[in-house]
């Protein structure tokens, strides 16, 4: 049962974690290639947002949501 997880040890060391370890490495030298996975998830994000908004508002102009205090049976 160790060498099992022990083998899992080893593919996220050695193997999974090669580019955020090579990030790491850069740091030092450049900030912004070093945090370029945040910004690229930043701006999805972002994006994301933005997209759903809009939907919501196309939503609420054609009149699709049921404004009714009883549309849920909870309520």
């Amino acid at each position: 049962m160790r060498n099992f997880f022990e083998a899992i040890a080893k593919l996220f060391e050695e193997f999974l974690f090669i580019p955020f370890n090579t990030l790491r490495s850069v740091a030092y030298d450049n900030w912004w290639l070093s945090n370029i996975i945040t910004w690229i998830l930043l701006l999805i994000g972002v994006c994301s947002a933005i997209y759903w908004l809009n939907e919501l508002r196309l939503s609420d102009k054609r009149g699709e949501e049921d404004k009714n205090i009883t549309a849920h049976s909870f309520l």
